[in-house]
C-alpha cells in the first residue's frame, strides 16, 4: 500500500469526522499496488445507516485529504442503505485494503 502512516492517519480521522465514527474506510486503485508509482487515491466509505448529503460529504472528505497530499486527486465512492450499488462498489470491497 502506498500512504503513510501519517496519511493513513489523516484519512481515517476525516472519515470519522465528516461521516461519522461507525463510518468505514477503503483504499482501492492504484495505490494499494507497492509496485506502481503515482496515481490518485481511490477511497471507500461504508456506512450502516444511511447517510443525507452523500455527495457533499465525498466531496468534503475528498477535499480535506487531497488538501495533506499536497493537492493529489483523491476520489471517495460512499456506500450506504438507500445508495444504489454499482459495479465499481464491489470491486473497491472485493480489492480494497481496509484502513
Amino acid at each position: 500500500m502506498r500512504l503513510t502512516s501519517e496519511q493513513i492517519h489523516t484519512i481515517k480521522q476525516a472519515t470519522a469526522e465528516i461521516f461519522g465514527e461507525a463510518a468505514r474506510v477503503r483504499l482501492f486503485g492504484s495505490r494499494t499496488d507497492d509496485r506502481k508509482r503515482g496515481g490518485d487515491v481511490d477511497l471507500l466509505v461504508e456506512a450502516d445507516s444511511p447517510i443525507e448529503d452523500e455527495t457533499w460529504l465525498a466531496a468534503r472528505l475528498s477535499a480535506r485529504v487531497s488538501r495533506s497530499m499536497q493537492g493529489r486527486r483523491v476520489d471517495v465512492l460512499v456506500q450506504a442503505p438507500g445508495i444504489r450499488e454499482q459495479p465499481i462498489h464491489r470491486i473497491a470491497r472485493r480489492e480494497g485494503i481496509a484502513l
